[in-house]
């Protein structure tokens, strides 16, 4: 999987502070590229071996056009966004996302490329702050319903 921001992420800026957010903050966005792969090395790490994950005849053959990526993956990929603007994974409270559509992965050496993004929806009480994040593939929107919310200094 390789990933590139045109922004930046983790090691650049210091982590945010909660006084200096206001509602509306755009997060640094991420690109991820999704290859065949990719898909192999997560289906072992995860031990989710479905057919639908690396096969396209099976996955045509319960109605999908090809292979998709896990679920769980473009999940980790979104929260990415959050820990590497945040600089610290432990500060996320919640994380939560619904699966609008799957990433499609084609069978090249390309891949799909999945790109991620979030923005401050509101700063809460106790320091926390609820991130919206965004992800798409082929300009069609794959998660839907994604929130972090983090306790931030």
């Amino acid at each position: 999987m390789t990933a590139a921001s045109t922004e930046p992420t983790a090691g650049g800026p210091a982590a945010p502070r909660r006084a200096d957010l206001e509602v509306g903050h755009e997060l640094p966005r991420l690109v991820v590229r999704i290859t065949r792969a990719d898909l192999v090395r997560y289906a072992g790490a995860s031990g989710d071996f479905n057919t639908i994950h690396w096969s396209d005849r099976v996955a045509r053959d319960v109605g999908l056009p090809e292979v998709i990526a896990h679920g769980m993956l473009t999940m980790a990929q979104a929260a990415r966004v959050v820990t590497d603007w945040a600089g610290d994974p432990a500060a996320i409270t919640e994380f939560s996302v619904r699966f609008a559509k799957p990433a499609l992965v084609p069978d090249d050496d390309v891949g799909a490329e999945v790109v991620f993004g979030g923005r401050v929806a509101a700063l809460l009480d106790d320091n926390v702050v609820r991130v919206d994040l965004t992800a798409t593939c082929d300009g069609e929107r794959v998660l839907s319903g994604a929130r972090a919310f983090l306790r931030i200094s």
